[in-house]
């Protein structure tokens, strides 16, 4: 795809609309449901909008062993649904949501890499954060975005990426899929203690490539700022990544029923922007930022909306 000008693309898929979960489940199908009403609004006109395509074998075993998408595959059920964990679960619509939301993160960065569009947002799910090299978990089936960070050094030569998970919960899977990876920074947000129990400030990582930043329940938008400046971007900023993934949870909200901080939409557009910011002087300006967590459906598409419409703004 060739554009007169740069632009925001966004990825998103109905197939994503199809992944169920059980009855009261919060990984429901209204949040994305939510999200492309709210992106719907005229602002959002601008939006170079694709449907995602399906991630290949080989794309997501750049993430994963291949018993763990064997292990997928065969637990995918032909119809009902089936639980993998007591969090976890698969309709008969699962598998092919899982490999969209993998395969957006591989589309996002090809159309970033080849100038098609400035940054990305992949309005999909189920998310991928918690999803471990031989794990499923925390609603998580694949590790999209590592997916789409290793897709960025491997097929495209890049060196150095960074992730960048301000998601309430710690991206336990995305730090087991990167630990052993000096190429590939990983720097989390989230509240601590809080499921999954990982993400103390001590875990650093093989190469020291870790950056992990608790926040104690209740913390407000202000200590998250201050931690964000002081811990996550000088550490992004050292690394020198050539392309900034976002893992963009919005559950660290104040409304949010799953966890007990207290940031706003202002929040996020803040980072958001700091984010977009610091990859214009260190990334070229590539960025591309998949959905995670949040869970408030109000909150959830308002904090959404905010974090794309500052990706728009950089991407002019």
């Amino acid at each position: 795809m060739v554009l007169g000008r740069m632009a925001t693309l966004l990825l998103t898929h109905p197939d994503c609309l199809n992944h169920v979960t059980p009855d009261g489940h919060p990984e429901r199908v209204a949040r994305l449901q939510a999200i492309l009403d709210a992106l719907d609004a005229p602002q959002f006109a601008p939006l170079l909008r694709r449907e995602a395509r399906l991630a290949t074998d080989a794309e997501v075993l750049r993430a994963h062993p291949p018993a763990h998408l064997d292990r997928i595959r065969a637990a995918a059920p032909s119809y009902g649904g089936t639980s993998l964990d007591p969090d976890t679960h698969m309709s008969e619509g699962s598998l092919a949501a899982a490999l969209r939301a993998a395969g957006a993160n591989v589309q996002a960065v090809d159309a970033v890499m080849t100038g098609a569009a400035k940054n990305a947002f992949a309005a999909v799910r189920p998310p991928g954060h918690h999803a471990e090299a031989m794990r499923p978990m925390g609603f998580c089936l694949f590790g999209n975005v590592v997916i789409g960070a290793r897709h960025a050094l491997e097929a495209h030569g890049l060196s150095r990426v960074a992730i960048i998970d301000f998601d309430v919960h710690h991206g336990n899977g995305s730090q087991d899929l990167v630990w052993d990876d000096p190429r590939i920074l990983f720097a989390s947000t989230h509240q601590m203690p809080l499921y999954p129990g990982t993400g103390r400030a001590e875990e650093t990582g093989a190469h020291g490539q870790i950056v992990n930043v608790p926040l104690p329940a209740g913390a407000d938008g202000a200590q998250f700022r201050r931690q964000i400046a002081r811990l996550v971007l000088p550490a992004v900023a050292a690394h020198k990544p050539e392309m900034i993934f976002i893992s963009a949870g919005f559950d660290a909200h104040r409304d949010d029923p799953l966890a007990n901080l207290a940031l706003d939409v202002a929040d996020f557009t803040w980072v958001t922007r700091e984010i977009l910011a610091l990859a214009a002087e260190v990334a070229g300006g590539r960025v591309v930022s998949t959905l995670e967590g949040g869970y408030d459906l109000d909150a959830l598409a308002a904090s959404t909306a905010a974090h794309v419409e500052v990706l728009m703004e950089f991407s002019g």
